[in-house]
């Protein structure tokens, strides 16, 4: 440990040093330098963008991200690391904008190419146009797809969809890569979106795939590509499974560590979202045993790294077909809209304001996400909304459902819904966030177990009364059978009602624009901050 702590503390110099001597080293065969470049959660966010820092216990907004921006700084790191670099996708790319969502993740595809990533794997969103669609858009990547957990359901056995790993040979140096995606993808997503499509838990088979990448692919350094979530993947590292691992490259949950979080057998990483960071691994290898490692979260910043001209033409011809539309202004806004925080977000509160607008039922839910860059009003006090950040905010136009539920049906939906995002077991936990609504407010305790959490639920701003019934609107999820309404089952006379999510935005923001929604106390955790920015804590991370 003191040997680290003193690499750590002059890794700047000991990088530059080891140009020389990593490349002498390669030629013997002792030592060998090796970067490893790490992105997920695109959510097909190409151009740059409003992103949210917190700092001084408030939020601060600067511009990052953007594909072009990425090329760049990806490129730079390439000309000046002492070694390979390896660049490595973490899932979530193809959906979340409105060019992924009206080419189905197609027009997305080219532009990833041109990054030159090494390793692909599909996340919990890349479902959404379905198996055929997938299969589709990763046979175009000129990278690898792999994922040792998404299998054929359809009569094909326990055929896998992809390769579970990949090896590449880095100048000598042999890397493995292992992938996996979220097994609770058919819950957290429509079901619909994974039919024909089964998932396993990781610990099925990671023991069994790090034997092969150790003893017969003889791989020096061995990483798990994952797409969990951050508690997902920091549980997995303490397994024995997770033997032989060196790093999980984490996803999903969009958290930003600053350094990795050790467990009991291997280092885990998240790169935040949007394209907004670049996760930068170094690692030192010598006679085949990692001996030293350096870890930094980067920001792309299009300042420090000038967007790609070509690549910045590349975004205009993609949008092209659609961008009339996409770029039509629907409203305005005098307040950030932002999607981090884990129990109530202002953007969050704008969609359930505008279906209680039109629809006036007794509760309306938001399953809620955490995809879809912050938008910050201006030096004027006001930010645009576009059609195109409808899709961001909302990237499948679904239909609104209502429903009838009791008071005792919604106590219980909310404790499942809580212990979702905060159960002890992390391999409960899915998602990072809580349910969001309006029409009521819910005050719990995040460090209680399962069916005691909920200590207060008004709806209406009068104490629920578990015998009376409630009605309750929400968005249909294709594929749930016809008495769920997000996730809460047994909903009694289910309908759909005429109208569609985007539909209502428009006419609200046409009504009400500008809007200046905010965090106003809908969820409120006894136990806990304002404003919770991770479910993951007893750890040394903050997200910032």
């Amino acid at each position: 440990m003191t040997d680290r702590r003193r690499f750590l503390s002059t890794v700047g110099a000991a990088l530059s040093g080891l140009r020389l001597d990593a490349r002498a080293g390669r030629r013997s065969g002792a030592v060998q330098h090796l970067t490893i470049l790490h992105t997920a959660d695109l959510h097909g966010q190409l151009s740059t963008h409003d992103e949210l820092f917190w700092e001084n216990d408030r939020p601060a907004f600067r511009r990052r991200g953007g594909i072009a921006t990425l090329h760049t700084m990806v490129n730079a790191i390439r000309r000046e690391a002492p070694g390979p670099v390896l660049l490595v996708e973490g899932g979530d790319c193809l959906q979340g904008s409105g060019v992924a969502a009206l080419s189905e993740g197609q027009a997305i595809v080219p532009l990833i190419n041109q990054l030159g990533y090494d390793v692909l794997l599909p996340g919990n969103w890349e479902v959404i146009y379905g198996k055929a669609a997938l299969l589709r858009g990763f046979a175009a990547y000129r990278g690898a797809g792999v994922c040792a957990n998404m299998f054929h359901a359809d009569g094909a056995g326990s055929r896998l969809l992809f390769p579970a790993y990949r090896v590449i040979d880095a100048g000598g140096l042999r890397v493995g890569f292992i992938g996996y995606n979220d097994p609770f993808t058919p819950t957290r997503q429509s079901p619909a979106y994974s039919k024909g499509i089964r998932f396993n838990r990781p610990e099925e088979s990671l023991a069994r795939y790090v034997r092969i990448l150790r003893e017969q692919e003889r791989c020096a350094v061995v990483c798990v590509v994952a797409h969990l979530g951050l508690a997902q993947q920091l549980h997995l590292a303490n397994q024995p499974a997770a033997r032989g691992v060196d790093y999980i490259l984490g996803g999903d949950t969009h958290e930003r560590l600053r350094e990795p979080l050790a467990g009991r057998y291997a280092r885990v990483t998240e790169p935040g979202a949007f394209g907004s960071f670049l996760g930068r691994l170094d690692v030192v290898v010598e006679n085949g045993v990692v001996r030293e490692e350096s870890y930094r979260l980067l920001e792309v910043d299009p300042e420090r790294y000038p967007p790609d001209p070509r690549i910045e033409a590349m975004v205009t011809e993609a949008r092209a077909p659609y961008a009339a539309e996409l770029d039509r202004v629907i409203g305005r806004t005098t307040t950030p809209l932002c999607r981090y925080f884990v129990l109530e977000t202002p953007l969050d509160n704008l969609i359930t304001d505008a279906l209680m607008w039109r629809f006036g039922t007794d509760l309306v839910v938001s399953n809620g996400f955490r995809f879809c860059p912050p938008l910050a009003p201006g030096p004027d006090g006001v930010a645009e909304i576009t059609r195109d950040y409808l899709w961001s905010m909302l990237p499948v136009d679904s239909e609104v459902k209502t429903g009838r539920v009791t008071g005792a049906q919604v106590l219980a939906w909310l404790e499942r819904e809580l212990e979702n995002v905060f159960a002890d077991d992390p391999k409960s936990r899915f998602g990072g966030w809580f349910v969001r609504y309006q029409g009521m407010k819910v005050t719990f305790r995040i460090h209680a177990t399962m069916g005691n959490r909920v200590q207060e639920v008004t709806i209406g701003g009068r104490p629920l009364e578990r015998d009376r019934i409630y009605t309750m609107l929400a968005c249909e999820r294709e594929g749930d059978p016809g008495d769920v309404l997000c996730r809460l089952i047994g909903v009694r006379d289910p309908r759909r009602v005429d109208a569609r999510l985007h539909d209502v935005m428009i006419d609200y923001l046409a009504r009400v624009s500008p809007v200046s929604p905010a965090v106003e106390g809908r969820a409120v955790a006894i136990d806990g901050p304002p404003v919770l920015l991770s479910q993951l804590d007893g750890t040394t991370y903050r997200f910032r």
